[in-house]
């Protein structure tokens, strides 16, 4: 019989000899938060929770009753344990201050409730993705500033993949870990240990319908991507898979090996994934897995935020497709020979 290890039993583990403590029961609260979501996620069909909220969030998106349940649900979990000084939530406007009854910790967590939720009403796969960061001043913990870091600061990253079997998906700098939850048991349980991305890559993911609006360096590399590009180096010949639900495609890829994107576009030269919800905790977990997140010219871990809501163009997968694209992009933008 193969050794049963539950998550708590694994960050346990693997947590420094000199540790307080504060880290890992932060790790454990994201896990009881996602239990709770994943139990109500799997029953949304059966009570007055699909459908939208009537409200339009901070991104100009309608909200769904989903997201608003899980968004409070992190909330209240986190805010009163005395190991975050502050709290960020893709779908709230600021920062989300501790309450002052409350003690502050040294930690930041900054979290997308439920990556998309657009499926929800449709029965596919959602996710949750958080960040881990360090406060930057102890005296003056719980700012603003504290959220605005890059994501080579990161401590810890990680998603929840709610599909056909609910799964977190974390790495705190040692590699990439997966735990499968246990419907029965309660527990999450160890089922991907040490996750890398596989060579040969077999996928490629991208919204097709934006084709028109990319930029010429872009379409030239999705066309490289499809083997149909002639101009250009040896192609993988990669298949097309595209869920748009960022959290699942990332996952597929990232047991199957593969790239996703999202450009930028004509009319959203900035892109579209958030840069802290979304982009630098993938990113982070991408490196991890021997993978690379790019913003088309540069690592998204070393874009330093300016706001909470920032966006960014995505490049995730592969170190040597994400690469390839950042070539294309850069063939494009620069100078041709002989022009005055």
């Amino acid at each position: 019989m193969s050794k049963i290890v539950t998550i708590e039993r694994f960050v346990y583990d693997n947590q420094p000899t000199h540790a307080r403590g504060e880290f890992t029961n932060l790790l454990y609260d994201i896990a009881l938060a996602a239990k709770v979501i994943a139990h109500k996620t799997n029953r949304a069909g059966l009570t007055d929770i699909l459908g939208r909220a009537g409200a339009v969030n901070i991104q100009g998106e309608e909200q769904q009753k989903l997201d608003v349940y899980a968004d409070d649900i992190i909330f209240r979990l986190c805010d009163h344990t005395g190991r975050l000084c502050v709290m960020a939530s893709e779908e709230q406007e600021d920062i989300l201050e501790i309450p002052p009854q409350f003690q502050k910790g040294s930690y930041v967590l900054i979290y997308d409730p439920l990556d998309g939720s657009s499926n929800i009403d449709v029965n596919v796969s959602i996710g949750t993705i958080f960040a881990i960061y360090r406060c930057l001043d102890w005296a003056n913990r719980g700012r603003l500033e504290d959220c605005l870091q890059p994501g080579r600061k990161l401590v810890a990253a990680g998603y929840v993949l709610y599909g056909s079997s609910t799964m977190l998906v974390y790495s705190t700098g040692h590699g990439v870990h997966g735990f499968t939850l246990d419907p029965e048991l309660g527990e999450f349980l160890l089922s991907h240990e040490n996750m890398t991305l596989p060579n040969p890559p077999r996928f490629y993911s991208v919204n097709h319908a934006y084709y028109r609006h990319w930029t010429p360096g872009v379409q030239k590399y999705v066309r490289w991507l499809q083997g149909v590009e002639p101009d250009a180096p040896p192609s993988p010949a990669l298949s097309e898979r595209y869920i748009g639900s960022m959290v699942a495609d990332f996952h597929r890829n990232l047991l199957r090996g593969g790239v996703f994107l999202y450009p930028a576009e004509a009319q959203k030269p900035q892109g579209k994934i958030r840069l802290l919800y979304e982009a630098a905790p993938l990113s982070y977990l991408a490196e991890q897995a021997g993978g690379y997140g790019s913003t088309g010219c540069g690592p998204i871990l070393d874009v330093v935020p300016t706001a909470l809501h920032q966006r960014t163009p995505l490049f995730i997968g592969n170190r040597a497709l994400v690469e390839q694209a950042e070539a294309f992009i850069a063939a494009e933008m620069a100078p041709v020979k002989g022009a005055v």
